[in-house]
């Protein structure tokens, strides 16, 4: 695996699928229009200001909620290449791997804007 270098996202806990990608949105299988409206409840600046490169770092039980796996997708066609939190549910983690979209279990200190490296 290649090292994945990007400017940080963070979130706090809890942040579940209805936050990720909200119900009304799921009318449509375009990964794309999902992309668009990814996490704008809880950061209405992230879908117009996130960029392929870019890392999710969050609290605890990242992912949790329901078993939508449009969550996931939306975060990785935004143009985020990972997630790192503190701990993830369980469905949300399986489905962010079964698509590609690296999650790692770690506690680490970082603001939005931080530059990190995963290795």
């Amino acid at each position: 695996m290649d090292v994945i270098k990007g400017k940080t996202w963070t979130f706090g806990e809890n942040i579940d699928t209805d936050v990720i990608i909200p119900g009304r949105y799921l009318r449509t299988f375009n990964p794309q229009d999902l992309a668009d409206h990814v996490l704008e409840g809880e950061r209405p600046d992230f879908t117009k200001n996130v960029k392929k490169g870019d890392i999710i770092v969050a609290d605890e039980n990242f992912g949790c909620g329901s078993s939508r796996e449009q969550a996931p997708v939306a975060i990785k066609t935004a143009g985020v290449d990972a997630i790192v939190a503190k701990s993830f549910a369980r469905i949300f983690y399986r489905n962010a791997i079964n698509i590609g979209l690296p999650v790692i279990v770690s506690d680490i200190d970082a603001k939005d804007g931080d530059i990190i490296n995963i290795d």
